[in-house]
């Protein structure tokens, strides 16, 4: 988790003590630099034994350069690097992160060469953050922590999911391809009733039309009935299904549609846990209250940013997404805009999924997403909305706000015009 910082130049000062370290799943490569002055690159193992040795080094150094402060940065590099985050978040030092994209650039115009080993990689970030491009490290604490676990567990499970629907179909395309045919979504409940209890051709015939479409009727809640299970049993008469082998197929499609009902089973549960950390934080039901904003898209927000209040301008908010603009010109050429995407592509997800919910028939955004579609691209549009989600965000827990739609449609209307010419 972290954030922008402003004035970080002036941070790095001739008595700071810079330390790199290039962290990886068994050791740690670090080296430093402060006062002018160089201490050797070393190797430590990543775990509390390597880490103190580390910190001692460290130490002895600081007082050995004369230097009042110390910045220790590292790569993100995921999961290898909590024992570090772990361990300094109670020393005097200041944790700062180096973009991996701006490692690699570096590299490259040191020695002219985009080698990377565990003596050169600790080098160039200790000149990354000396030129001051680091990112401050924010932990998230408390249900900020909670909710971001819970948004990644649950992230997880539906990708399992998606993964085993994908082989699911694959499976039946083999045994009764008509079934996917006939049936629009495997993921339905419908279609998993039907493929626990009728997998195959053989047994849809052996069934009634009218047993199957009572059966149907009952599973989808009225909304399937005689209409399905009609064209499922003209579909069984002339199936090109395998007939050899098939057993194999029935058994891994019967576990795999058992999976799937206990990732949906889990999801909820999260989803629970979720809506429980969420009535912790002070400010989430001032941002519940905007329309199209559910308790599992806030709950993945507040797990990618933390606590809103940690932040003082909305640009940091937005780069954090990976949703601030830039474009590439020279001369006379003016190139098309286009998000960084450098941010978290979580966070990035859910406000695009928050974007679609707003900007529906009789969403709080329908307008404002139409006007600008008529300028537009209408993924471009949904990409404008999502940072404008995001500002008003920032905008409510900074105010400490609820949400207001006829307040927004008048500004609009206000701003609308004061572009008018007089």
């Amino acid at each position: 988790m972290y954030k922008r910082v402003t004035n970080r130049t002036n941070y790095v000062q001739n008595k700071t003590l810079i330390v790199g370290v290039d962290v990886s799943k068994g050791n740690l490569s670090a080296y430093g630099r402060g006062n002018g002055r160089e201490m050797k690159t070393f190797e430590v193992s990543n775990n509390y034994e390597g880490l103190s040795f580390m910190w001692a080094n460290i130490k002895i150094y600081q007082v050995k350069y004369g230097c009042d402060q110390i910045i220790v940065g590292f790569e993100s590099t995921g999961h290898y690097s909590e024992p570090l985050i772990n361990f300094m978040s109670d020393k005097p030092v200041k944790l700062v992160q180096v973009n991996p994209m701006h490692t690699k650039r570096v590299k490259d115009i040191n020695d002219n060469s985009p080698g990377s080993t565990d003596r050169k990689d600790p080098r160039v970030i200790v000149d990354i953050i000396q030129l001051g491009h680091y990112l401050s490290l924010v932990t998230p604490v408390g249900p900020s922590a909670e909710l971001r676990s819970l948004t990644h567990a649950r992230e997880f499970l539906e990708t399992e999911k998606v993964r085993h629907l994908n082989r699911l179909e694959s499976l039946v395309f083999r045994v009764f391809p008509e079934f996917v045919r006939t049936m629009k979504s495997l993921s339905s409940k419908t279609a998993r009733y039907l493929l626990k209890h009728y997998p195959t051709a053989q047994e849809i015939k052996a069934v009634s039309v009218e047993d199957l479409s009572s059966e149907i009727k009952k599973v989808s809640r009225g909304q399937l009935g005689r209409e399905i299970a009609e064209r499922l049993k003209q579909a069984s008469e002339t199936s090109l299904g395998t007939k050899e082998g098939k057993d194999g197929f029935l058994d891994e499609i019967a576990y795999i549609v058992e999976e799937i009902t206990r990732f949906e089973i889990r999801v909820k549960q999260i989803e629970g846990k979720m809506e429980e950390q969420i009535e912790k934080l002070p400010y989430a039901k001032k941002l519940l209250s905007i329309k199209g904003i559910g308790v599992v898209i806030l709950g993945g927000i507040l797990g990618e940013v933390g606590d809103f209040r940690n932040y003082h301008k909305q640009s940091e908010l937005v780069k954090l997404a990976g949703l601030d603009i830039y474009e590439i010109s020279s001369g006379k050429y003016h190139g098309e805009r286009h998000i960084s995407k450098c941010g978290r592509w979580l966070l990035r997800k859910l406000l695009y999924f928050a974007s679609l919910n707003v900007v529906r028939k009789g969403g709080i955004m329908r307008d404002t997403y139409l006007r600008l579609t008529k300028r537009m691209a209408k993924t471009k549009a949904l990409i404008a909305i999502a940072r404008k989600l995001l500002c008003m965000m920032f905008a409510m827990v900074r105010d400490g706000t609820e949400y207001q739609e006829n307040r927004q449609k008048t500004s609009e209307t206000v701003k609308e015009k004061e572009k008018i010419p007089a």
